[in-house]
């Protein structure tokens, strides 16, 4: 019954930012890597930026520069800010984690996906 909510997409023009969140809730033991994927229309599922329980992060290069992950680990949350927006970056954002919610057990987990829209 683990669940992600994200919440932050939307509509920005050009040169705009935003900011994603996406809360981990349920039955939680641990947590590991957090992450942000994206899927344009037609196009495969990428990851943009991921950050793991040590503070490690991983930037795709078309985002770095712009893009920051953080997480805050007392309200289980990741955040994906992002700067400089282009219409490249135009695509549905999904939430990621692998969380354990025994001592034993561990699996991977989506978020329903957020729509970022840059343009004019």
């Amino acid at each position: 019954q683990v669940q992600l909510v994200e919440s932050g997409g939307g509509w920005v023009q050009p040169g705009g930012s935003l900011r994603l969140s996406c809360a981990a809730s349920g039955t939680i033991f641990s947590i590991d890597i957090m992450g942000w994927y994206r899927q344009a229309p037609g196009k495969q599922r990428e990851l943009v930026a991921d950050i793991s329980s040590g503070d490690d992060r991983n930037y795709a290069e078309s985002v770095k520069g712009r893009f920051t992950i953080s997480r805050d680990y007392a309200k289980n949350t990741v955040y994906l800010q992002m700067n400089s927006l282009k219409p490249e970056d135009t695509a549905v954002y999904y939430c990621n984690a692998g969380i354990r919610t025994a001592i034993a057990s561990h699996h991977v987990y989506w978020g329903q996906g957020t729509q970022v829209t840059v343009s004019s």
